[in-house]
């Protein structure tokens, strides 16, 4: 199967180009989620036929692959990364968590067998450089860009699922503890939680923190296993 990148895309409808039917499909998946587009949603949005979108794009599956590689350009600011390698790993993090909250349907994608395509590939590119001149090889730098993109997409597929749980559920969060805390608390008055119980009675949210917490251990154990350390 050819990759839809090596296919040309045809030019009949000056207002009906593969860009445009991408940048549709994008603003259906950020207002409403990944499951609400189809070729038939975006052709509607763009007053166009169903079928009039198959001569763009062969099937859904490379328009998912377009949405991916669509978003990913946003990853690429143009600015140099900083010289040091941490920061230059902790600004490329930042800038995927911020991907995943302007696009929270990406987390959908990633379990699933979408392309890669060339923005995709700029960005590992990019990632790949923050660690020249540490000494690894082909191999260590590839699992210690490995570490980094597991903290990250972890983390961040978590907290989608937390911001989208309400709209979901037609609940915000203050609805659903209220909701859920009587029978929490039911169970940690058994005593059978003594570990939990006081997070759950003291709190355990501060400053939103978390994210740069872990993300400095990932590097502290990676910068722990460098050559010569």
């Amino acid at each position: 199967m050819s990759s839809v990148w090596s296919r040309p895309a045809p030019q009949r409808r000056p207002a009906l180009t593969r860009e445009a039917i991408v940048a549709a499909a994008v603003a259906v998946a950020d207002a409403e989620g990944l499951a609400a587009v189809s070729i038939r949603r975006v052709a509607a949005e763009l007053g166009a036929r169903a079928m009039s979108l198959y001569t763009y794009i062969e099937r859904k599956e490379d328009l998912l692959a377009l949405m991916l590689d669509e978003i990913s350009a946003e990853l690429d600011t143009g600015e140099p990364l900083p010289a040091d390698w941490r920061e230059a790993l902790v600004r490329l993090a930042r800038a995927e968590r911020d991907l995943v909250r302007r696009h929270p349907w990406r987390v959908e994608l990633i379990s699933q067998p979408v392309a890669v395509g060339p923005n995709g590939l700029r960005h590992v590119e990019r990632r790949l450089s923050a660690f020249d001149g540490l000494g690894l090889d082909r191999l260590q730098t590839w699992r210690a860009m490995a570490a980094v993109v597991d903290y990250v997409t972890g983390f961040v597929v978590r907290e989608a699922a937390e911001r989208a749980r309400p709209r979901a559920d037609g609940v915000n969060d203050a609805e659903r503890a209220a909701l859920a805390e009587p029978y929490i608390r039911d169970l940690v008055a058994t005593g059978e939680f003594p570990r939990l119980a006081p997070m759950i009675e003291q709190g355990v949210r501060g400053a939103d923190d978390t994210f740069e917490r872990g993300l400095r251990w990932v590097l502290d154990g990676i910068e722990g296993d460098l050559p010569g350390r």
